[in-house]
């Protein structure tokens, strides 16, 4: 019994032994077969970017640069109104039934004051602000930091940017914000916000950038930043900060009916205008002497163009930089100086970008090949509007005939130059793409129409490739339009 109670012991012992050994020899194997010097797995460290800790050291860096404006405004108003306020008199003898025995009561100024803010960019006292802060105002007063006011003068304005020049006489000299890049600005990043909102001074608001680039139908000229940081009344013409403590762009508007959304234009904007206001009180925009329109995917189908990018050039004003430099209508513009050009807002943007007198490199697609044209840019005077709104318009549907020379005349034409649409059928292509009554049709498929036989044997051609480009005079706009017949 003891023996066999040893063998036993013995057995499990070296089971035990040989599994040790296996297990062992596995593990040695893994290392020696495991590619030496392999990198460890790094620790994970806090993102570039993160919530900063405190906004304090920043703020007392920037906040003696930042002023608050208030301007008044003088209008000519009664001494005495109405009595009683709105009254069923008003409905039943009109609004000025008061006006007719009170009309000879002596007119009283009455003043408006309202509160803005701005920033200090030299320290001879130049403020940035925004236009809507000081247009039409009688005085100005800028308090700065330390509590003292001057009197301002407006040294330039540009109502299409919202953009203001003014300046002081100080006693001594400034304290000055310090021009970032707005181009740079990333979503995301933190910024600050100081003004007046409310009437509340040197008010310090936090968020980052939601957006870039929003057009909010302010003018021609959207391109702003969109932030979270709180902007109100009184806000405007303030200073928004990166978090290096430079100005990427003035706070301008806000919406409403929402909150956490403010609006700031780009610092950059700013800075390209401000030898214009200061020199001249004005600005002056370049002028490449061109309508242009977006690219449809109908208009892209018909002319067989394939780029995702570019404005299509619809009209050249005679005499003007591009028709001079050689441009044509049905070119499409896809780069200036270098700049791809996205759409018409991004070419509008841009062209006001450039100086008078400037060269600049038009990079455009004809017939599917690349050319370059060398134009001497122009002041933009009071010229049609450059960008015209996207309409399609195209074949089935439209009734046109012969322009007649005394229609022509009317129409203020040369004599055979396209045919007239007299009537557009109520739901065809034409009429869901806007296609109207007396609209010339002067190309098509950039053949030039001199007569009705000529435009009937071009448009069937067009029709059996179920596609056509046809370029539209409207008053005194061209516009090219695209249609795809499925």
């Amino acid at each position: 019994m003891e023996n066999k109670n040893r063998k036993t012991f013995f057995m499990f012992l070296m089971a035990f032994l040989i599994a040790f050994f296996i297990v062992s020899f596995v593990e040695v194997l893994r290392s020696s077969l495991a590619p030496s010097g392999a990198p460890e797995i790094p620790a994970a460290s806090a993102l570039e970017g993160t919530t900063p800790g405190s906004f304090s050291d920043l703020t007392e860096r920037v906040k003696p640069a930042v002023v608050n404006i208030s301007t008044t405004k003088t209008y000519k108003g009664r001494t005495l109104g109405n009595p009683f306020g709105r009254s069923p008199f008003n409905d039943y003898f009109g609004d000025d039934f008061f006006n007719r025995f009170f009309g000879d009561i002596p007119q009283q100024d009455l003043k408006q004051r309202s509160l803005g803010s701005g920033f200090i960019i030299s320290n001879d006292g130049y403020i940035f602000t925004n236009n809507h802060v000081v247009e039409n105002t009688d005085k100005i007063l800028v308090k700065i930091s330390d509590g003292k006011e001057y009197e301002a003068k407006i040294i330039g304005t540009d109502a299409k940017t919202d953009i203001a020049l003014i300046k002081i006489k100080p006693d001594n000299g400034l304290p000055t914000v310090e021009i970032g890049d707005s181009d740079a600005v990333r979503v995301g990043e933190w910024v600050i916000a100081i003004g007046n909102p409310f009437g509340l001074e040197q008010t310090v608001t936090a968020g980052i950038v939601s957006a870039k680039g929003r057009v909010i139908g302010a003018g021609a000229y959207d391109n702003f930043i969109q932030t979270d940081a709180s902007i109100n009344p009184g806000n405007s013409g303030g200073p928004l900060f990166n978090m290096q403590g430079k100005v990427i762009g003035i706070n301008t508007a806000i919406v409403a009916q929402g909150q956490g959304i403010g609006f700031a234009i780009p610092i950059n904007m700013a800075k390209n205008i401000l030898n214009d206001l200061k020199t001249k009180g004005k600005v002056t925009r370049g002028w490449l002497g061109v309508s242009i329109q977006n690219i449809s995917e109908d208009i892209a189908k018909s002319m067989n163009y394939k780029g995702k990018s570019g404005v299509l050039v619809s009209d050249v004003f005679k005499g003007d930089p591009a028709d001079r430099a050689g441009i044509k209508v049905g070119d499409i513009i896809v780069e200036i100086n270098g700049k791809s050009i996205k759409d018409t807002h991004e070419l509008l943007l841009t062209t006001a970008g450039l100086h008078v007198g400037e060269k600049a490199i038009i990079k455009v697609i004809r017939d599917g090949r690349e050319m370059s044209f060398s134009i001497i840019v122009a002041e933009r005077k009071d010229k049609p509007e450059t960008a015209l709104t996207q309409k399609s318009g195209g074949y089935f549907g439209i009734h046109a005939q012969e322009i007649t020379k005394d229609m022509a005349k009317q129409l203020g034409i040369a004599a055979n130059t396209g045919v007239i649409v007299t009537d557009v059928e109520g739901g065809s292509p034409a009429d869901n793409v806007g296609i109207q009554t007396n609209d010339v049709i002067i190309q098509v498929n950039k053949i030039k129409i001199i007569s009705l036989k000529q435009y009937l044997a071009e448009i069937s051609k067009a029709a059996e490739k179920k596609n056509v480009v046809l370029l539209v005079k409207r008053g005194n706009v061209n516009f090219f339009v695209g249609l795809s017949v499925e």
